[in-house]
């Protein structure tokens, strides 16, 4: 068996854009007809560049091989040029073309991935939803009147009790203020009494309900990062998330040593050596790779092993489009020290339209499919239908310093 052709498409996300801007896609296809799905989750370029790149790379090291070779793929592409080091946009390309390899691999053999990395251990796998507004912007700063389920600790609470009732239990949000690319800096007053306050009141409506996830964006020092602590541990958060920047986990260490709440980090980091580091500093109890960019599902289940031997777990970040969701739970299924998933609401919307059958998702719980391969399969008209045309980035910091 050989790969023969590569596809991708840059899918753009409409309205109100949870998951984020766009999608990258690519589709292999063997000398057989047997194809599979793959995505990158990419912010470092444009959407286009990247989807050239990942072509680039698929033509070559892919190309001409079996999609089997996993391991030498993956050493030719972490090779490739002469680096041998953690490359973040690399391995995003990397990623999305690896995942596509075990969607073959698990339709030629007529089996679920997690079938063939060590078999079944959860028959669902508990998910967690961020806040989204009813209406508008999933971007705060687009609310119309200044008010969003990110500032108003009422809209948060409500929402939060709306997801709930829907089945959820434990949601995720972020209002820990501005990130900028010169962070970390202090969290300011005003910050930290709106964190506080949009965490007690959910805190209030939901009880002991559902677990509350405490999103940052690596904002603060590690001083700033305590103060934030501080407030909001009498709240009882699942986890406090990247609280300092990603590249220094021995700062991100003494967070985790002074407060109470467990730390969890990785939606930004890329293989085992990056995740090693996290490790091996004891910087963070829950570990959050994406499988767009971390190196894919064989690279991030040597995370989860080595995770495993520090008894910390694996909480798979997806804030992206539902092909890396599904080698999420592909993953996911397989680990012994799986903690929980991020779902975009229960996998409904424009996430569903982009595949011919929807994600299972019941009471709070993503059901795995038994389906070979991915178990989904892309809707390639709509991703056809609805191209990307603009120039920004997946995600974007603030371009100035935050002034107090």
């Amino acid at each position: 068996m050989k790969i023969t052709d590569v596809k991708t498409w840059v899918v753009g996300n409409p309205p109100p854009g949870i998951g984020g801007k766009y999608f990258i896609f690519v589709k292999l296809t063997t000398d057989g007809g047997v194809v599979g799905y793959g995505e990158a989750y990419n912010a470092t370029f444009s959407a286009h560049v990247t989807a050239k790149l990942v072509e680039d790379m698929a033509e070559r090291y892919l190309i001409g091989h079996d999609p089997h070779d996993i391991e030498t793929f993956f050493r030719r592409a972490y090779s490739s040029g002469f680096t041998q080091r953690p490359d973040v946009t690399g391995m995003g390309c990397f990623s999305a073309l690896e995942m596509a390899c075990w969607d073959i691999i698990g339709k030629e053999a007529n089996k679920p991935v997690y079938k063939l990395l060590g078999g079944q251990v959860h028959e669902t796998l508990r998910s967690y939803t961020y806040l989204y507004p009813h209406t508008g912007s999933v971007h705060s700063e687009d609310a119309p009147d200044g008010r969003n389920v990110y500032n108003d600790p009422d809209m948060a609470a409500a929402c939060a009790l709306e997801y709930v009732e829907q089945g959820f239990n434990a949601v995720k949000l972020d209002p820990a203020g501005p990130y900028t690319a010169f962070d970390g800096h202090q969290p300011r007053l005003l910050d930290i009494d709106v964190a506080t306050r949009m965490v007690k009141a959910i805190r209030e409506a939901v009880g002991n309900r559902a677990d509350i996830l405490f999103g940052t964006h690596g904002q603060f020092t590690a001083s700033g990062a305590l103060r934030m602590a501080r407030a909001i541990e009498p709240y009882d958060p699942l986890w406090f998330e990247e609280p300092v920047p990603p590249d220094m986990p021995e700062v991100m260490a003494q967070v985790a040593r002074g407060t109470s709440i467990p730390i969890a980090t990785g939606e930004r980091l890329t293989t085992k050596f990056e995740f090693a580091r996290v490790i091996e500093n004891r910087a963070a109890t829950i570990l959050q790779p994406d499988l767009g960019r971390s190196g894919g599902i064989l690279e991030t289940k040597k995370i989860a092993a080595m995770a495993e031997a520090y008894h910390i777990q694996i909480a798979p970040h997806c804030y992206c489009g539902p092909i890396v969701g599904a080698a999420n739970i592909q993953l996911a299924v397989t680990l012994p020290n799986f903690l929980i998933l991020e779902s975009l609401k229960q996998w409904d919307g424009f996430h569903a339209t982009l595949l011919k059958k929807k994600i299972e998702w019941q009471d709070g719980n993503v059901i795995p499919s038994k389906e070979p391969g991915l178990g989904v399969e892309l809707n390639e008209a709509v991703c056809d239908a609805h191209p990307y045309t603009g120039k920004e980035l997946h995600l974007q910091m603030m371009q100035t310093p935050l002034m107090p």
